[in-house]
């Protein structure tokens, strides 16, 4: 069993020493730690982890009940014994309001002691186990990544099981960075075809004129530069799926033969005088008004009939915002995983502020968010203002905050410093986002932006971005 950690907060030294002393010699694998003092004590759960507190409730400067209210907001699942000479029912109902989990009263016999210590030990383990377990959901239920437990996330779940046991083709609609692609990698991974493969291409990111030889292939010498036979995604995932992503951008060029192939199941490679059928399931993603393409004449009705035989909708994080404590725990044990960091965790106050923000690039938007500040935060536990400090979106004053020590304070940095430092962030998280998008294509990712192809690539060796790493794995 791993050592617990059990924090006492008396001002009176002796009791401190008794209790520390009892604890010590009568429970296996527990550390004690203790604070005189209340801001001692915020200090200590800032820095570490505990498992119990046992707080005395008459303190000078702050008292138990208020110390009480403070670690609760530092850690909302800590489990709190409170201890007083003077015990009443008063006392006890409101300490029972503020989350305590039980009251004990001084002088105490040592087995009474025990005995609520070790409750509130097993109580402890049993919030963190089940916490845990929540946490997980989404992870571990074969829903490829997707992680949330509320209304519209169960909805998503039960459609997309629904779903995948079918072989109709789905069209996948939601905002920006809702998760369209960890759907269609569910529904590929629950269907018959989980065992065969998913094949993945970003629609916008295939300048035109390769897209139809990506899609179908070509033989050698179809045209200048074929110098080979290439297979195209549609021979690649015979058998499998096939995930068209923002199908809304495809070239109305292409979809008449697009079309086509859905119809006939059929393809024919450029420069081949004969098709051949292909057994794949079509799963399309837009985050796109396609109706309103359609009246524009830039998008083929019959092609979205075709595609839109089974619709599943993304919720926005907005909708959700219930989840989003489950979601930036998920990321930043995922960016601590990746960086080769300790565990860190956002309080109560800082998810509340995060579930308070308009999100228009979803979870996208916030995954990126948690990795920034997991990065750059020196602590274990990341606070509000810390938030706010490292993500640069508070007020004002913010961007020139700087954080040292266990304390934050004030400090101006100077101008040509913080401009400096706000448009490098800036600059690369543009360009991140740019290649995100583009799966690491910077030809195209080069002209959505505006700038030339060398001019991109000189600010991604300047950044230490590398396009790899961008790239989507088939």
């Amino acid at each position: 069993m791993p050592i617990e950690r059990v924090l006492l907060v008396d001002d009176e030294e002796d009791m401190l020493e008794g209790l520390q002393r009892i604890l010590t010699q009568e429970l296996e694998q527990v550390e004690v730690v203790t604070a005189s003092r209340a801001r001692q004590a915020l200090r200590l759960v800032r820095q570490v982890p505990v498992d119990l507190a046992l707080l005395d409730i008459r303190m000078p400067e702050i008292d138990g009940l208020e110390l009480l209210e403070a670690l609760r907001k530092e850690d909302p699942w800590l489990t709190a014994i409170m201890m007083t000479a003077y015990g009443s029912i008063e006392v006890a109902v409101a300490a029972m309001k503020l989350g305590a989990y039980d009251f004990i009263t001084k002088p105490f016999e040592k087995e009474s002691l025990l005995r609520v210590v070790r409750k509130g030990l097993e109580r402890n383990r049993l919030i963190r186990e089940n916490r845990h377990l929540r946490l997980r959901v989404g992870e571990d239920n074969g829903f490829e990544g997707l992680v949330g437990q509320s209304l519209p996330m169960r909805r998503l779940y039960e459609r997309i099981q629904a779903i995948a046991h079918t072989d109709y083709t789905v069209l996948i609609r939601g905002e920006s960075g809702t998760g369209k692609e960890l759907v269609a990698r569910a529904i590929h991974a629950l269907s018959k075809r989980g065992n065969r493969p998913l094949i993945s291409i970003s629609c916008p990111a295939v300048p035109e004129n390769l897209l139809e030889s990506e899609f179908f292939g070509h033989k050698r010498g179809a045209f200048t530069g074929a110098d080979r036979d290439h297979t195209g995604l549609f021979e690649e995932a015979h058998g499998g799926s096939l995930f068209l992503d923002e199908i809304g951008d495809i070239p109305v060029s292409i979809q008449t033969k697009l079309l086509r192939a859905l119809q006939e199941q059929e393809i024919k490679p450029l420069g081949s005088a004969k098709a051949h059928r292909v057994d794949v399931r079509i799963l399309a993603s837009t985050n796109q008004n396609i109706e309103e393409k359609i009246q524009d004449r830039t998008f083929r009705e019959d092609l979205y009939y075709r595609l839109n035989v089974v619709t599943i909708k993304t919720p926005a994080l907005q909708e959700r915002s219930e989840d989003m404590p489950l979601l930036v725990n998920h990321f930043s044990r995922m960016a601590c995983s990746e960086l080769g960091l300790s565990p860190k965790r956002f309080t109560a106050e800082a998810l509340e502020e995060l579930r308070r923000r308009p999100w228009p690039g979803n979870v996208r938007e916030l995954q990126n968010l948690v990795r920034r500040v997991v990065m750059f935060s020196p602590h274990s536990v990341i606070r509000s203002l810390e938030l706010r400090a490292l993500e640069g979106t508070g007020n004002a004053a913010d961007p020139l905050v700087h954080l040292s020590g266990e304390e934050s304070h004030n400090q101006i940095e100077l101008y040509g410093q913080a401009k400096e430092r706000i448009v490098s962030r800036f600059t690369h998280d543009y360009v991140t986002d740019l290649l995100a998008q583009t799966g690491g294509n910077v030809t195209r990712a080069a002209e959505l932006s505006g700038l030339g192809r060398a001019s991109l690539q000189k600010i991604m060796r300047r950044l230490g971005v590398k396009s790899e790493g961008f790239r989507k794995e088939e």
